[in-house]
């Protein structure tokens, strides 16, 4: 394909999409406009809620003057998923779930709420430290991908926030 021809096709889909009502979120009157440091999450309490609210505030920013505040309650578990002959482990699933409440710090008043959910894996091997280091960064991994799934739902359900 040609680059004018690429650049056709570039165009069409960019003039389809916003025929179809698509602004994106995080543009000058999109439905994240205003939430970059508007949004203080509870102190973490554990290694998990560490790394969950350090993604969260890669995404949101970190809050000088917060409006809302957003509480979480986070339940990781893991389960044995790749068994040799000899009963020993290989591979290992990290399942996370989080379940948030977003308040308005003045008044209290919930504004939004919901759950996400999801899971990553990592291989156990033959040494304790890399089995050590594998698990940690899956876990890693899962909050991340969890504080994704929350920043994205907060964008989408922004418009319909109470005013």
């Amino acid at each position: 394909m040609s680059s004018s021809d690429r650049r056709a096709v570039l165009s069409f889909a960019l003039l389809a999409l916003g025929a179809c009502g698509f602004s994106p979120a995080l543009a000058p009157g999109g439905s994240a406009e205003g939430l970059q440091g508007q949004i203080a999450v509870d102190a973490p309490s554990a290694v998990e809620s560490f790394e969950f609210v350090r993604a969260l505030e890669a995404r949101l920013g970190r809050p000088e003057a917060p409006r809302y505040r957003l509480s979480a309650d986070i339940v990781v578990a893991e389960e044995s998923m790749g068994i040799l002959p000899d009963q020993t482990i290989t591979r290992y699933s990290v399942l996370g779930e989080v379940e948030y409440r977003l308040t308005e710090i003045v008044t209290g008043r919930l504004v939004t709420s919901g759950q996400a959910s999801n899971f990553t894996s990592y291989a156990a091997t033959s040494t304790t430290v890399a089995t050590t280091s594998a698990q940690a960064d899956a876990r890693r991994r899962l909050m991340t991908i969890l504080a994704d799934q929350i920043v994205d739902d907060l964008y989408l359900s922004r418009r319909d926030w109470p005013a």
